[in-house]
């Protein structure tokens, strides 16, 4: 079976995530699949497949030589993102992109075009995956299981290429930040790994955003307007006073790069009542702080004026990455010479969001993140170049091939 065959295959289950549930997994559809997935390991004959109850699936690709090396391992989630529905994805090959808009979905009007996507033109020659309009595709992550599964397919089938202990793991719910959360990191027993979960070739990630959310509560006083002079407290006026203060130029529209913010996510209010949801993100891990301390002393100014009237709430969600990684650059150096090996050059970037791998550094398990291949995540404009998922299967054997040469 190709990596295309594999991707196909697997884009066809529903796997959304849904944070709703407050289940794990979140979604049955995610256990359907690990299972499916858990049978496709087994046929392959690989060792130590183990699938929990919580739908993590991990299995191991046995060492094929005769010294003792680091066991890497590879990782991808089950789940596609809540934005846009994953039912009934309907892919097709677009065979040797020829620079032009592609026609989605006649019928309603969707259009993939590079005037809109320019990054289109880099794909020009090559096979792309699309949609047919109407779902997101899927290459987030499942490119990435796909990779992973058949990298591990080479290596069976090239036993003349040494290499240690493989571990794998495909883990549910990692669309809503709780991935991580319930992976046994003993039990997989890698000393490093490397999630499957990046974006165009060559992307190879190790910092990421500090992140908490911040639920501010704002009471009012409700009084009949004709008679309210003195007496109303309007919980939506004083809402907009607050997010007057915090610095206009701050949010995610009005930032690149290293820049943090502070992000409106949610209202919901009335005059006796008013709700805002926020998300704070820096990588500094100072300014991290600073911007949760701006939140507390703005929600204290409001009170100073309205005594009583707002409270918030913190959550650190967490935290980058880049403090664990950098005391093991190894794994990194290691990454960037098997991609130079694949011929792909590697681009170091920030992440500007999360992943599993953040919180699983922080767990004891350092892990930067690779390319799979995507672009446009989480949309019906969602596509990947079949040459991408077959450089990131290039990547992950070579991995493995230098760690054998290594040590």
């Amino acid at each position: 079976m190709t990596i295309v065959d594999r991707f196909l295959d697997y884009v066809k289950f529903d796997t959304q995530s849904d944070e709703l549930t407050n289940l794990t997994p979140s979604t049955p559809g995610q256990m359907v699949f690990a299972q499916y997935l858990e049978k496709e390991l087994q046929k392959m004959g690989l060792e130590e497949i183990t699938l929990d109850d919580n739908g993590y699936l991990m299995a191991t690709l046995p060492s094929n030589i005769d010294k003792e090396v680091p066991t890497v391992g590879f990782i991808a989630h089950l789940d596609t993102s809540p934005d846009m529905s994953g039912r009934h994805v309907n892919p097709r090959i677009v065979k040797e992109y020829d620079g032009k808009d592609i026609t989605l979905n006649a019928e309603q009007n969707v259009v993939l075009s590079p005037v809109e996507f320019p990054e289109l033109h880099d794909y020009i020659g090559q096979d792309l995956i699309v949609t047919d309009g109407t779902t997101l595709l899927g290459a987030d992550d499942k490119a990435g299981i796909a990779e992973i599964v058949s990298a591990i397919a080479y290596l069976q089938e090239h036993p003349e290429i040494k290499h240690g202990k493989i571990r794998i793991a495909f883990n549910p719910d990692e669309e809503i930040g709780l991935g991580a959360h319930k992976f046994d990191v003993e039990h997989f027993a890698a000393d490093w790994a490397y999630t499957m979960d990046g974006g165009e070739v060559g992307e190879l990630e190790y910092e990421n955003f500090n992140a908490a959310s911040a639920r501010i509560t704002i009471k009012g006083r409700n009084v009949h307007p004709g008679t309210a002079k003195n007496k109303m407290i309007n919980s939506t006026y004083l809402a907009s006073k607050f997010m007057a203060m915090l610095p206009h130029e701050e949010t995610p529209e009005n930032t690149e790069k290293y820049e943090g913010f502070y992000h409106l996510i949610g209202i919901e209010g009335s005059v006796e009542q008013t709700t805002l949801t926020y998300i704070i993100r820096d990588h500094d891990r100072q300014k991290f702080e600073e911007r949760k301390a701006n939140i507390e002393r703005l929600v204290a100014a409001l009170n100073e004026e309205y005594p009583g009237s707002t409270t918030a709430e913190l959550k650190d969600q967490y935290y980058n990455m880049r403090e664990k990684i950098e005391p093991v650059m190894h794994v990194i150096d290691i990454a960037q010479e098997a991609m130079r090996r694949a011929e792909v050059t590697p681009k170091v970037q920030p992440i500007r969001g999360g992943t599993d791998g953040a919180q699983l550094s922080f767990k004891g398990l350092p892990c930067p993140n690779i390319f799979a291949g995507g672009v446009n995540f989480h949309g019906r404009y969602e596509f990947v170049a079949v040459p991408s998922m077959q450089k990131a299967q290039d990547v992950i054997v070579e991995i493995v091939r230098i760690v054998g040469e290594r040590y």
